[in-house]
């Protein structure tokens, strides 16, 4: 063997010893660091509870935690020894430090808004010590170079909470109203527009001209009482029988202990009204359900439909 190729295999062997080291030193830095954290697991639980008696009841003692291990994970593994820096004191900072960031990552308002309620109550106790009562909105908004509206704002944006619906206890979720239809509500919903639609379609002609006149053209009493030939006060006394009808029919698909019981029910007039009940069930089933959200529309009846015909 020449001397290159020796020199080369020392410089070789060199290397892998210092690679080996390395290797070594890191498997080692590692395994203390995580031996830190270990140790000093406590620190978090004892900062979180400390924080947790500072702040609302509904902040989650377990997403503080996660923030606090974290920090501490990183506090070991960038941990000093040659600072001469106990590790518990360089660890309780960078956990306190991740603690206030995750607080204010939950927070609602801004730094501006707490700083702005912050000087508002200053400015509150100033004028109480100086005047003896509890100072007014003017005199707040004097005090602070600003109008009462700002003063109002920065109050009430203080006085604002944030409540956890999963807060144990809380009873926060049962007071809080869902406006969203179930499905069987908004079903039923359609349904009945389905049915209005209906009940309007198979109204005698007269009536049906004064409904859709008034409610679906916005037309005024006195353009369909010209339009029928009557008076208007002819108009409102169709749209009461008219809207009596509608009432009557939707009630017998939907509440039937609604309908009130007839005066004479071998009367004529009996037999035209359950004539239309039985007009708007055959045409409801008939025809498809209304989309959701859709309203009732004067349309000309179809010729196999049966129609009520009556003398309004």
């Amino acid at each position: 063997m020449g001397h290159g190729d020796r020199s080369r295999t020392g410089r070789t062997s060199t290397l892998k010893r210092s690679n080996a080291s390395t290797d070594r030193t890191s498997v080692s830095t590692h395994t203390t660091a995580d031996d830190l954290a270990l140790a000093h697991m406590a620190l978090v639980g004892y900062n979180v509870t400390e924080m947790l008696h500072r702040v609302p009841p509904s902040v989650s003692r377990d997403e503080l935690a996660s923030a606090g291990y974290l920090a501490l994970v990183q506090a070991a593994r960038a941990y000093d020894p040659s600072t001469n820096v106990p590790f518990a004191r360089y660890a309780s900072l960078r956990i306190k430090g991740a603690l206030l960031d995750e607080l204010r990552s939950m927070d609602w308002a801004s730094r501006g808004t707490r700083r702005r309620g912050r000087e508002l109550d200053q400015a509150a106790e100033r004028l109480h010590a100086t005047l003896g009562r509890t100072p007014t909105r003017d005199e707040l908004a004097a005090a602070l170079g600003t109008d009462v509206s700002t003063v109002d704002a920065t109050r009430a944006a203080a006085e604002r909470r944030v409540l956890s619906l999963d807060l144990p206890d809380s009873g926060v979720a049962e007071t809080v109203r869902d406006d969203q239809q179930t499905p069987e509500e908004s079903l039923i919903a359609s349904e009945r527009v389905h049915w209005l639609r209906t009940a309007v379609d198979v109204l005698p002609e007269r009536l049906r001209v004064v409904v859709a006149g008034l409610y679906l053209e916005d037309r005024t009493v006195a353009d369909v009482a010209a339009e029928l030939g009557v008076t208007q006060s002819r108009i409102s006394q169709l749209r009461t029988e008219a809207l009596t009808l509608l009432r009557d029919g939707l009630n017998t698909a939907f509440d039937p202990d609604l309908v009130p019981a007839p005066e004479r029910p071998d009367g004529v007039a009996e037999r035209r009204r359950q004539g239309y009940f039985a007009a708007i069930a055959a045409r409801a089933a008939l025809a498809p359900a209304a989309p959701e959200g859709t309203v009732p529309t004067q349309r000309p009846a179809p010729a196999a439909a049966p129609v009520v015909r009556g003398v309004a």
